[in-house]
């Protein structure tokens, strides 16, 4: 059987079962050409900075928010989009995530993996990416795994379907990366596949150990480097640059302040931990990314100034995780910590804006402050709320139009734009599915057809080879007496 043309077959069938409604029609969501103005009218404007808007209108301009108010008569030319009795949020910002890449995101073979980074191997051929739209994100931060104390480089790319991957970076966003403490790193959940030793840290205090060396070879690094500028500066000649350590340089970044860590975490003592360290070396944490205990240290987390990115009620599924509760969010929030809630789940991640409507119940904070969570907040700990977050002039038209109030749980996303074009629109999803039916259907007979004819033609090789093995058989095998056949009689 030809394994090549089969294979082939199958990834062009198994794209389309997994992310029907994402090919040719959807993909033209992405195609169109960017309008110049948009004005989109008649909505409530949830603003998250300044209030709610009733019968509210928004101008678009060149992919920015031109003009928010009540009264705004569409420019000639302008496209219109009516949104009578619908809700505009900003777009929802996911501060940890894994879509959009191409593998396994966990490079675990070491533990400091600073020298790998996830921008390398974006894929935005992802279905993951058109269903976040439809669920409202616009915004992702794309994380590596949490198998390694010091993790992999991190990105923060904008939902962009239908671009390719050079196209999906945020631009101007911060680099980050990626930092775990408790079970993970010390790889409580999983042991080498036979024959491979266990990989150092095995315990807490080492996963600690680990990131103290990272940062002592640092900034030792960094001095060398910073002595070999002096001198050059200087004008002294002949000199031989220190060699480059791409571990290392990232971890450079994080000292000068240059790149975000975001910290996979659990308990309030391993957090606390790495706090102290941060001190110790100067540099600083932006975000205890699940951070389920910090709700015993919310007044050191917001006294340290880091952000808290956590799940709304997820609990119980590993040892370090029995002590979370659903009052998280809103017990840290109150005590003036930054908080978002992330998905860590392409699924999760297209309903985060009732992930956030969970901190009213679980906590009583008010509507804005739970729709914060997914929007402002996630920004600010991304160093991107002067570009996004909230719905105010100047900021990226990065919006969601919903049918009903985001925290309901009857909200559906109608319309998602990023830069001011409309990369997710339900409508036209649901039109063009029939077509997207048909074409699948044909895809798969055109498989069935292509096995059938592959099979009929092994078999029939299978045939011919057996009868010539059987003729070969035969001509090298002599009759069992010499006399048979001669006629003669003795």
């Amino acid at each position: 059987m030809n394994r090549k043309s089969i294979a082939i077959g199958i990834a062009a069938v198994a794209t389309l079962l997994i992310a029907a409604g994402t090919s040719s029609i959807a993909r033209a969501n992405a195609a169109d050409a960017k309008p110049n103005v948009t004005l989109i009218k008649n909505a409530t404007i949830l603003t998250i900075t300044h209030g709610n808007i009733e019968h509210g209108s928004i101008l678009i301009r060149d992919g920015k928010i031109a003009e928010v108010g009540a009264d705004i008569k569409a420019p000639e030319g302008a496209t219109v989009i009516d949104a009578s009795g619908e809700y505009i949020l900003p777009g929802i910002i996911d501060c940890h995530s894994h879509i959009a890449v191409s593998g396994d995101v966990n490079e675990g073979s070491l533990a400091v993996t600073s020298m790998v980074n996830i921008g390398d191997v974006l894929n935005s051929e992802d279905p993951s990416i058109y269903y976040d739209l439809a669920g409202g994100v616009t915004v992702a931060n794309v994380l590596h795994g949490s198998a390694n104390p010091i993790g992999g480089q991190t990105i923060v790319i904008k939902l962009r379907w239908g671009k390719p991957s050079s196209e999906l970076p945020f631009e101007g966003a911060l680099p980050g990366i990626k930092f775990a403490l408790g079970e993970n790193p010390k790889w409580s959940n999983y042991r080498p596949p036979p024959g491979y030793p266990q990989r150092y840290p095995n315990t807490r205090m080492g996963v600690e150990e680990t990131i103290r060396q990272a940062f002592t070879e640092a900034k030792e690094y960094k001095k060398q480097w910073d002595e070999y500028d002096r001198r050059k500066a200087a004008g002294e000649a002949n000199l031989i640059p220190p060699r480059r350590n791409l571990k290392l340089e990232p971890l450079v970044e994080v000292l000068e302040g240059k790149r975000y860590i975001h910290c996979h975490s659990y308990r309030a003592d391993e957090i606390l931990m790495l706090m102290r360290v941060s001190k110790e070396f100067g540099f600083k944490v932006r975000t205890f990314q699940h951070v389920l205990e910090g709700y015993k240290i919310a007044e050191e987390l917001a006294a340290y100034g880091v952000g808290a990115s956590t799940f709304s009620d997820w609990w119980a599924y590993k040892m370090e995780a029995y002590d979370a509760i659903p009052y998280n969010s809103a017990l840290m929030t109150e005590r003036g910590v930054v908080v978002s809630v992330n998905s860590d789940d392409s699924e999760e991640a297209r309903h985060l804006n009732q992930e956030a409507a969970k901190a009213i119940k679980y906590g009583g904070l008010s509507e804005n402050e739970a729709l914060k969570l997914v929007t402002l907040n996630p920004a600010i700990q991304l160093g991107i709320d002067n570009r996004v977050g909230s719905i105010d002039v100047g900021k990226d038209a990065d919006l969601v139009i919903y049918n009903h109030n985001p925290l309901s749980v009857y909200a559906v996303a109608q319309k998602t734009l990023i830069d001011g074009t409309v990369y997710f629109d339900r409508d036209r999803d649901i039109a063009g599915r029939p077509a997207l039916e048909t074409e699948k259907k044909a895809l798969l007979e055109k498989e069935k057809n292509a096995r059938e004819e592959e099979k009929k033609k092994s078999e029939e090789k299978r045939k011919a080879d057996e009868a010539k093995k059987k003729a070969e058989q035969d001509k090298a095998t002599p009759p069992k007496n010499a006399s048979e056949g001669t006629g003669g009689v003795r």
